[in-house]
């Protein structure tokens, strides 16, 4: 089994700036994609950033330019820089590791953790 564990949510101003780690354990196959999801009160969960293990990455188009997604794979930890935090931006953030073998998707979560941005 995976298990991935977030940090580093929290309360924090507009125009402030957080950093989310989520660190991943168990039997983890590579390549594999760690990416960062949100969900907001009322709302479905939705992509914020992913990198691939060879550095690809993939931004929503609300954080684009604000948002920094990256990864240390010989830790299997990956980060998330939030600058110019919005109120928007509000919510439970979660992290996400998934890879395909053996014509199998493997996909795990971690339990989250609320960033919460005051206006």
């Amino acid at each position: 089994q995976v298990q991935l564990v977030e940090s580093g949510g929290g309360l924090v101003q507009a125009g402030g700036s957080l950093r989310l780690s989520c660190a991943a354990s168990g039997s983890i196959f590579r390549p594999n994609t760690m990416g960062w999801y949100r969900q907001a009160p009322g709302k479905q969960r939705e992509l914020v950033a992913r990198i691939t293990s060879a550095g690809n990455t993939d931004y929503s188009d609300s954080v684009k330019g604000r948002f920094t997604i990256s990864r240390d794979n010989a830790k299997n930890t990956v980060y998330l820089q939030m600058n110019s935090l919005k109120h928007e931006d509000t919510g439970v953030y979660y992290c996400n590791t998934n890879w395909n073998l053996l014509l199998r998707n493997y996909d795990y979560w971690g339990q989250g953790t609320q960033v919460t941005v005051s206006s």
